[in-house]
């Protein structure tokens, strides 16, 4: 498998050279993906104004929820990808490429109907401020319709993520950016305001889809899969280890989605500035996200297949590499932060209450971004291993112990009001870092059995 260009087989070479070769791409497709997120924000907020950064913002939030649900099972898919190249078993990378590719995509179309359907309840649940409430629900309904191509898009990127594969998907996510900003800036500054924005958001989304899946279909050959029921219809051995691992991964997804949306409902109550403020930091929070993501991603694929062969000093030079660069980075954004905080939020909204707000927003940046530097190789070690039960302790953890427990604690019982939410929220984000460190260090994970290794 090591001679075919499609599938990629890391367990031998220079880790930290490998690493980065392998991680760019998706640092670039992750910065890319965010721009053109960002774009959203910034141009609803140049042409609306606060209510409508608050509507995108709490939308954003609600439809992360939704692809979180099934993102864990793309996640799930990448681990075993990754772990079965790593055991040399190419029939088998076949047969879960065509168990994602039914049961994602029909999960994708159930959450819609879902979503669709509870779409004025959770405007409801979220506390949205009256100025925002109508621009929330426009932006949330059509982002929640085309959820089929976020979706299709995410597994895909998954699928090419676990082969090794990291180049595509950063061209296909290129293209889906260049066309966002330039349908943003057409739609809303024609009056369609945040529908707009999510109009173009889905149009974008439903090109990369496109294209992701016509690389798959030409690259067939290589890949050993082919789009006939021989594939399509899901093995039970292959369904039941998705299932297994992607459960967890989605519960820890959820919880912590959901803990997010909690918190964002408590803030939402304080006013449509406050809520502003909070949707520009969560933004800014993407932006840290970048290397959190790529180095999560990428450093999954290099943990899975390393760790299903066994070689457990390349999982560790893989795991320091990533905390280095990492932290690098944090850095950066911090230094950025702590000079210039009134000019990072004129990005989205020069109004005057949003600007006097975001000097006191500095502390919380700075502790999210370290946050994000922590938590990339903490999900890599344990979403490589493809170790279940540590990815339920970890949401409930993340989600529910420390962010809506830390959130309530510091906000109404010592009477911190919004700050007190936004520190609970940064703090909690550590929380992935301080059990996998300790975890790690113990030697303990060398134990754990490759679930692509089992039935």
């Amino acid at each position: 498998m090591a001679d075919d260009s499609l599938i990629k087989d890391y367990t031998s070479g220079p880790v930290a050279r490998q690493l980065l070769s392998f991680a760019w791409p998706f640092m670039l497709s992750n910065l890319l993906q965010t721009a053109y997120n960002l774009a959203d924000m910034v141009v609803v907020g140049q042409f609306v104004g606060p209510a409508g950064l608050s509507a995108v913002g709490v939308g954003a939030d609600l439809i992360h929820l939704y692809t979180f649900v099934c993102m864990g099972f793309c996640n799930a898919g990448q681990v075993l990808i990754s772990q079965y190249v790593g055991l040399k078993d190419r029939e088998n990378v076949s047969r879960i490429v065509g168990v994602m590719f039914t049961f994602i995509l029909g999960l994708s179309l159930a959450i819609t109907a879902a979503g669709l359907a509870c779409a004025d309840l959770a405007m409801r649940w979220l506390n949205v401020p009256a100025e925002a409430l109508a621009y929330c629900r426009q932006y949330t309904v059509c982002c929640t319709a085309g959820l089929f191509f976020l979706v299709g898009y995410v597994m895909v990127a998954a699928i090419l993520r676990g082969m090794g594969e990291s180049k595509r998907p950063m061209v296909f996510i290129a293209v889906a950016s260049v066309l966002n900003v330039g349908l943003d800036l057409l739609f809303v500054s024609a009056g369609m305001g945040p529908f707009g924005a999510a109009l173009a958001t889905v149009i974008a989304q439903g090109v990369s889809f496109v294209m992701c899946v016509g690389y798959l279909w030409r690259r067939r050959d290589r890949l050993g899969f082919e789009f006939h029921t021989r594939y399509l219809r899901p093995d039970r051995n292959n369904l039941m280890k998705l299932l297994k691992l992607g459960i967890p991964m989605c519960i820890q997804s959820c919880a912590i989605s959901v803990s997010q949306l909690f918190v964002s409902s408590r803030i939402n109550a304080f006013g449509v500035t406050v809520s502003a403020v909070n949707s520009v930091g969560a933004k800014l929070s993407t932006v840290a996200s970048i290397i959190c993501l790529a180095l999560s991603q990428s450093g999954a694929t290099m943990v899975g297949q390393n760790f299903a062969a066994r070689k457990f000093d390349r999982v560790s030079k893989a795991l320091i590499t990533a905390v280095a660069v990492g932290a690098a980075f944090a850095s950066v954004l911090s230094a950025v932060m702590v000079l210039w905080p009134e000019r990072v939020f004129a990005l989205f909204d020069d109004d005057p209450a949003v600007l006097a707000m975001s000097r006191g927003y500095v502390l919380i940046a700075v502790l999210n971004f370290f946050g994000y530097a922590l938590r990339g190789p903490s999900t890599a070690l344990c979403n490589g291993m493809g170790f279940p039960v540590m990815n339920f302790i970890l949401g409930i953890l993340d989600g529910v112990v420390m962010r809506i427990g830390l959130c309530v604690l510091l906000a109404e019982t010592f009477h911190m009001g919004v700050m007190g939410y936004w520190l609970g929220g940064a703090l909690a984000g550590y929380a992935f870092f301080l059990v996998m460190f300790p975890y790690y260090l113990s030697g303990r994970w060398k134990d754990h059995a490759p679930p692509a290794a089992a039935g």
